[in-house]
């Protein structure tokens, strides 16, 4: 029923906004803190005390500032069994919490950014790293995590190689299309702390499939082609050549 709770955004990027995962971490995050690693994205966190707060990254030449989004919550639990088409906005409360995912970008380094409070730009007050700039003004950064390398780079021919990123010490499967969706065949092995991969070999061809995290039914957040299962769920789509 987690997953049912209103963020009033839609998805941002490749993490998957109304997961189970993203908004029980959500829900952990009782005082805005420095900005995290999440999935393939970083998340940012501020009180929605700031009456308009927005954010400009340095690798997008500061050309864009995206605004952060009120994360509400319901007053009542009952609101929690209402399909979402019935949902009604007054039901909600705002958690006290305003957010921002940014999804990183391929060969970067480090994530630079300013942020503007309340028509103010500045460095993010909740992010002891600044640096400065080209223009010699603070600016703030997160230093990104190397991408997994090494084997999990390695995919030999008739096989696909499943990546996924979660937590450290966590149980990932996967199914799909190859194994009648069975979500217990194949469990992928963690190759460094909060980095499962797994290696199958599959017949040429399209084939979809799925994660499964926690009982939670999750398309890979690296892959941008989906496609929907015969009941509607969204679901992944590779090829094996």
């Amino acid at each position: 029923m987690t997953a049912l709770l209103i963020l009033f955004i839609g998805n941002i990027g490749a993490v998957d906004t109304e997961s189970y995962q993203f908004i029980d971490h959500l829900r952990s995050i009782n005082l805005p803190r420095e900005p995290e690693i999440f999935g393939d994205s970083v998340l940012f966190t501020a009180p929605a005390s700031y009456n308009r707060l927005g954010i400009s990254f340095a690798h997008e030449g500061y050309a864009r500032v995206h605004w952060f989004k009120k994360f509400m919550i319901p007053k009542d639990v009952s609101e929690l069994a209402l399909e979402a088409k019935n949902r009604n906005a007054s039901n909600f409360k705002d958690s006290g919490l305003l957010f921002h995912l940014e999804t990183i970008p391929a060969n970067i380094k480090f994530m630079d950014y300013r942020v503007i409070i309340d028509g103010l730009w500045t460095a993010d007050p909740y992010n002891p790293r600044t640096v400065l700039g080209p223009s010699g003004i603070a600016e703030s950064r997160i230093p990104l995590p190397e991408k997994p390398q090494n084997a999990s780079d390695l995919t030999p021919p008739g096989t696909y190689r499943f990546n996924f990123r979660a937590p450290a010490n966590e149980t990932i499967t996967v199914g799909g299309s190859f194994n009648n969706w069975d979500p217990f065949m194949y469990t992928l092995r963690e190759e460094k702390p909060g980095f499962y991969t797994l290696l199958l070999s599959l017949p040429p061809g399209s084939f979809q499939y799925v994660f499964f995290h926690r009982g939670e039914w999750i398309p890979d957040p690296d892959n941008p082609k989906r496609r929907y299962s015969r009941d509607g769920r969204s679901v992944s789509e590779a090829i094996v050549r």
